[in-house]
């Protein structure tokens, strides 16, 4: 990709910053010990002064510089979602990091959902997170479902953190022992164990569970639950250095993600109504799914222009692509048809796929709905493919959509 050089720039210097925080904490800390001061009196300090909840306001005001990066749109719309995504990730943010942040009581959760959504959120994925310590050890009860494609990982760090999110381990449901019933356990720790076992090293802090759905109608997702693998303990009760931290990393998601990807929308606009691969080794470190190949990009459409996206389909275990906003959030999926996947497309007689970008139904099939919007990011993905072909793109008119091939 052009953007290769801007990207890794972009992810080193914050892994730079990351080591360097991390330094200066532990420089901190010792410092501080030498006045006969603990981090945890200091964060006591910073509460009950209000110094911490003035920090986190200022910190999502400055968050407002990714709003206005330059190349963002300025229309109405994208401005007004903008700020609305801005309000989404805050409230992701103080769920994670103040109301969830317990890994010794942990609880799957979903994050990212219809109303909470960042970095091209899958519209077919049914996102589970829950907080640990890969210091700790941890026990997954559930039933496997019918949900397509069912899959653990866990990760270094968390979203509120600045850095990569490297996976210290994943495994799927096709890997997992499960008995006739559909139940299923499953341990997560740093040291190995029998049976069903997902890695984890010293650092991890993340555990993400992705349910890929085919077909929403007819399958039943998964039921989870996660505890410590000496049984479930309460809640501690809120400290100030808990309460001090969490809303730093809440606020620090806010202002982090936010331009992570405003600065994701200006570069994919750089080949804007195409589809180029995405580098794997960058998805993968920003969170991704190391099973996807990603094609990241953006489009844009007049009133009576069409995108036509042309596609051979692969041996795979899935595939979709979707339209999201300038803020590489799904377009709302709940009323519109923002996105086609391997069970809900319409094949041709050679086994491709024809998928059509519109602001209105041409009446030919896979219609994508624009709902709305003059332009955004846009994705395609193959899921655990032998192969990843090319998807061609083009755009035309409304009036020309009936004489293609």
């Amino acid at each position: 990709m052009e953007t290769d050089g801007v990207e890794r720039w972009t992810m080193n210097g914050r892994t730079i910053a990351t080591a360097a925080l991390r330094q200066f904490t532990k420089a901190r800390v010792a410092y501080l010990r030498l006045r006969g001061q603990t981090p945890d009196s200091v964060a006591e300090k910073r509460v009950a002064s209000g110094t911490s909840w003035d920090e986190f306001c200022d910190t999502l005001k400055a968050a407002g510089a990714a709003i206005v990066f330059p190349g963002t749109p300025t229309d109405p719309v994208t401005q007004a979602e903008g700020y609305r995504y801005l309000s989404r990730l805050t409230r992701a943010g103080l769920e994670a990091f103040v109301e969830y942040a317990d890994p010794t009581a942990p609880v799957l959760r979903r994050m990212i959902h219809e109303t909470a959504k960042m970095g091209s959120d899958n519209p077919d994925n049914h996102y589970l997170n829950a907080t640990i310590d890969g210091s700790l050890e941890y026990r997954i009860t559930g039933t496997r479902g019918t949900v397509d494609y069912l899959g653990f990982g866990t990760q270094e760090g968390n979203y509120g953190e600045g850095g990569q999110m490297p996976t210290t381990g994943y495994v799927e449901a096709t890997e997992l022992a499960i008995d006739d019933d559909g139940r299923f356990e499953l341990i997560l720790s740093a040291t190995e164990h029998p049976g069903n076992w997902l890695p984890m090293t010293p650092q991890t802090g993340l555990l993400i569970v992705r349910q890929t759905f085919a077909d929403r109608t007819a399958e039943v997702p998964a039921e989870l639950h996660i505890e410590l693998l000496d049984g479930a303990t309460p809640p501690t009760p809120l400290t100030a250095a808990q309460l001090d931290a969490g809303l730093g990393k809440a606020s620090l998601l806010v202002a982090g993600a936010s331009m992570l990807f405003a600065k994701w929308a200006r570069d994919f606009a750089q080949h804007t109504n195409e589809l180029p691969m995405f580098d794997p080794e960058r998805s993968t470190k920003a969170g991704g799914d190391p099973n996807i190949i990603y094609y990241h990009s953006y489009w844009r459409l007049g009133p009576d222009e069409a995108l036509v996206i042309d596609a051979e389909i692969p041996v795979c275990d899935g595939w979709n692509f979707q339209l999201d906003n300038h803020w590489l959030e799904s377009l709302d999926y709940r009323y519109h048809q923002i996105h086609v996947n391997k069970h809900t497309a319409i094949y041709r007689d050679d086994g491709s796929v024809r998928i059509v970008v519109a602001h209105r139904d041409p009446g030919l099939p896979n219609w994508i709905d624009t709902a709305g919007h003059e332009c955004g990011a846009m994705t395609f993905r193959w899921i655990k493919a032998d192969t990843h072909p090319q998807p061609r793109t083009r755009v035309v008119t409304l009036s020309a959509l009936a004489q293609l091939d």
